[in-house]
């Protein structure tokens, strides 16, 4: 049986800020739906919120660098980008449960705001949990992003600043709208979130699913 992926208690984060369904239905000729609402995944209450406001039906996953559940499902997450089809946009959203993640938040941040995101990604899950480099502080996410070729004081520059930290208040408002308690977890346009999955290819499988099927229109 595949464990759950780490379920964290969301505590107070920066200035005090508290992190803080509809079945399938089928008509009687269609073939019955893969996944069950209230079981794989969760239909979201609206009024529904995203992550984005591109258009496009996104696929959110929320993760941690310092998640060990996130590193195993990198490389799926990867292969679940790049075979989503035209109209679904895959997004990495950053959970700072705790003080300890919120230094990986703002390495993210900084990293997407220099453009690097896909050059170092799974670099840095790597880095962590592979070759077991000391990666918790920002000093030594700097280190990372530094042997990457990455401009080390404008990687602390943007990571510290009041912009960063603004983004993942937000994300953390987020995050607790929409019932998420671990990580890795996928949300899907902001109104279904993976809930009770065995193991990481089911999870891809249903997130292509729920995809389609709200790029479909919900039929």
């Amino acid at each position: 049986m595949f464990k759950r992926f780490a379920r964290l208690r969301i505590m107070t984060l920066v200035g005090g800020l508290l992190l803080a369904s509809a079945c399938t239905a089928t008509n009687s000729g269609e073939a019955a739906a893969p996944y069950t609402d209230g079981s794989e995944y969760v239909s979201l209450p609206g009024p529904h919120q995203r992550y984005s406001d591109s258009g496009k039906v996104e696929v959110v996953e929320v993760f941690s660098y310092g998640c060990i559940h996130c590193d195993h499902f990198a490389p799926k997450a990867e292969e679940l980008r790049k075979q989503l089809p035209p109209g679904v946009e895959f997004k990495l959203l950053p959970a700072a449960f705790n003080d300890d993640w919120l230094p990986y938040a703002r390495a993210f941040y900084a990293a997407k705001k220099l453009g690097v995101v896909d050059q170092t990604h799974l670099a840095l899950f790597k880095a962590k949990f592979d070759d077991h480099y000391p990666i918790s502080t920002l000093d030594e996410l700097a280190d990372f992003y530094a042997r990457q070729g990455i401009d080390r004081a404008k990687f602390l520059e943007i990571a510290t600043s009041p912009e960063v930290t603004a983004q993942i208040k937000k994300d953390l408002a987020l995050i607790q709208k929409w019932g998420v308690n671990g990580t890795p977890t996928i949300v899907v346009d902001g109104k279904y979130r993976s809930n009770e999955i065995k193991t990481f290819d089911q999870l891809v499988a249903m997130t292509q699913w729920l995809a389609k099927r709200e790029l479909s229109g919900g039929k």
